[in-house]
């Protein structure tokens, strides 16, 4: 997890994050802006409460706690979280798959398996083992990997 965030800090520039930054701020406004107009609204009046859920609040002894406006916040969070999930990191990870599966190359040594007679390391595409020099049987997995026909 700490991998792919060193990856996403070290890959991007400082103007594309600074134009990320400013799109980001300005569609939290837009979202934020959607949320008090009509879904706080509507969570009021399906709760039974008329009007604004933002503006709801309780007190104990005298200290007023406004979890309206808290409550509208996390839903604003949750819309955008979700719209930019949904809209950029979904369709975004799809065109990198796409596009770095073609260019990755397979390296045929590097899927190992034990030889049955020796005990030592060998590929898993080997037919004889570099130590005993004993005849094997490749393994059909690692050869469909690495792209090369069945032997038999």
């Amino acid at each position: 997890m700490l991998n792919g965030f060193k990856d996403f800090i070290l890959r991007g520039n400082v103007i594309s994050m600074a134009i990320g930054l400013a799109v980001g701020a300005a569609f939290t406004a837009v979202v934020t802006g959607f949320s008090t107009a009509f879904i706080t609204p509507l969570i009021g009046l399906a709760t039974g409460s008329v009007g604004d859920f933002s503006a709801a609040e309780f007190s104990i002894e005298g200290a007023i706690f406004p979890y309206g406006k808290f409550l509208a916040a996390a839903i604003a969070f949750l819309i955008t979280a979700a719209v930019l999930y949904f809209c950029v990191v979904v369709p975004m990870t799809k065109v990198q798959n796409r596009f770095s599966k073609a260019d990755e190359k397979v390296d045929i040594k590097a899927v190992v398996r034990d030889c049955p007679r020796c005990y030592t390391e060998i590929p898993a595409i080997a037919s004889r083992c570099a130590h005993c020099t004993s005849e094997i049987k490749p393994d059909p997995e690692a050869l469909a990997l690495a792209g090369l026909p069945a032997q038999r």
